[in-house]
């Protein structure tokens, strides 16, 4: 018969990890349930004495309020056109075309993307700024050609600051196909060759195929941080003109720092969590299929 194991082993085992356990709950799991209670508060920074339970209200609030659905449209727009769309394709359209260039046609291209990429959010958001403004570069390279010059900033403020974060954020996207496109077996190119198919066919029948997985885990990360912009869009257009830019994080700072209404702007913060923890649900069950 053999020996019992005792039972206190598999405690001793998750001993080492009680440290990171606790800090996770104290600063990670105990923020983000006091925050979840505030939202059902009135807080507000008025001085008020004290905040009272109002349940759902800032929820029922923020549905009937057309300033939080525009930010709730401008923000879905902001993510498809930079994200799933711009860093998503652009990344792969680099990191395809950089397997066959040179060296220092590599070195040069990857050092641009990247360099973007490592600039403070601040910076970034400072150099597009200059680019779109009236008097910025963009107009000058317009006047240049005798084409019409506009304020990008006024007209087409969200595809602005949205182009602002594909320049940005391209180079983790080039990054990742990069990686994956190492790991396609030259062998399986190579034949598709002699049969004849062309790069376009390679592409959607061979490539795409095969890094599939990479995709959907570069778009859940793009999502993810895409929603989560701040800094940029506050630089080049702090939400304007009017609202016209205005995603939810920059919403979500107006009603809780502006107009003092923590309950509600952190009401906001738990719908955009949300919405990120739906997009992350979609692509996970994506990638599972494919397992």
């Amino acid at each position: 018969m053999a020996p019992r194991r005792p039972r206190t082993r598999p405690l001793l085992r998750l001993l080492p990890l009680s440290p990171a356990v606790v800090l996770l709950l104290l600063f990670l799991a105990g923020p983000i349930a006091y925050c979840a209670w505030i939202a059902f508060t009135d807080l507000q920074l008025t001085g008020q004495a004290e905040s009272s339970f109002v349940g759902l209200e800032n929820f029922r609030t923020a549905f009937t309020d057309e300033a939080f659905l525009n930010a709730v449209w401008l923000t879905l727009v902001f993510t498809v056109v930079s994200s799933l769309i711009g860093q998503n394709t652009l990344g792969l359209a680099l990191a395809a075309l950089m397997q066959r260039a040179s060296k220092p046609v590599r070195t040069l291209t990857g050092g641009i993307v990247i360099t973007a990429w490592v600039l403070p959010e601040v910076v970034a958001g400072f150099l597009l700024y200059a680019f779109f403004r009236r008097e910025g570069t963009l107009n000058a390279i317009l006047e240049w050609l005798h084409l019409p010059s506009q304020n990008w900033l006024f007209t087409l403020p969200i595809l602005a600051v949205s182009f602002a974060n594909v320049w940005r954020g391209t180079a983790f996207s080039m990054l990742v196909y990069s990686a994956a496109l190492n790991e396609i077996p030259k062998e399986i190119t190579e034949a598709a060759e002699v049969d004849g198919a062309g790069g376009w066919r390679r592409m959607w029948h061979i490539t795409l195929p095969m890094i599939r997985r990479s995709i959907g885990t570069n778009l859940m990360l793009n999502t993810l941080q895409t929603l989560s912009v701040f800094g940029l869009i506050w630089v080049m257009t702090r939400g304007g003109p009017g609202d016209r830019s205005q995603t939810l994080p920059l919403f979500m700072y107006e009603q809780a720092f502006q107009n003092s209404m923590i309950g509600y702007g952190t009401a906001v913060a738990l719908l955009l969590l949300l919405v990120g923890s739906l997009f992350s649900v979609v692509y996970m069950r994506l990638l599972r299929t494919e397992i």
